[in-house]
């Protein structure tokens, strides 16, 4: 499971894995908006209300998107940028399907990534299986489902 030419496992980069994260981001905030908007009125994009105040708001934009993003790994191996952009996220040594607990730990993993201002995300970009953070304490890795033509 090496990053060479001749290996058949091609590991997702950094820029790859930035351009999904920002479909999904676009996707959440697609949904979360209007439904927040709905629930709470414009007055709520205005104020700096804590969120435990509004149960709805930690349900909407808290607990559905873990939920959402954690079966999309369970069920498609990947959230919908990444499929989009031909990438699945694999159990690093037998790059089969996550477990449940990979998952939940991939998920968790995100907040350790993003402390120290996004280092454990940037961390793909220098590994040579392009795991971040996340991607280690879970034991995954991003590999692209579709090869990229040769170069010439």
């Amino acid at each position: 499971m090496d990053s060479n030419p001749t290996s058949p496992v091609e590991y997702a980069g950094f820029w790859l894995r930035f351009w999904a994260s920002v479909i999904d981001t676009v996707l959440v905030l697609a949904l979360t908006t209007p439904l927040l908007y709905a629930i709470y009125g414009a007055a709520y994009f205005e104020t700096t209300e804590a969120a435990s105040a509004r149960p709805a708001e930690v349900l909407i934009t808290w607990i559905a998107p873990a939920v959402a993003c954690i079966w999309f790994w369970l069920s498609k191996q990947a959230t919908p940028g990444k499929m989009a952009l031909s990438m699945k996220v694999v159990d690093a040594d037998t790059l089969g399907p996550l477990s449940v607990s990979q998952s939940v730990g991939r998920y968790g993993g995100y907040f350790l990534s993003l402390f120290g201002l996004g280092l454990g995300f940037l961390w793909v970009a220098f590994d040579a299986r392009k795991q971040g953070w996340h991607d280690k304490v879970a034991g995954t890795v991003v590999v692209r489902t579709r090869a990229r033509p040769p170069t010439p």
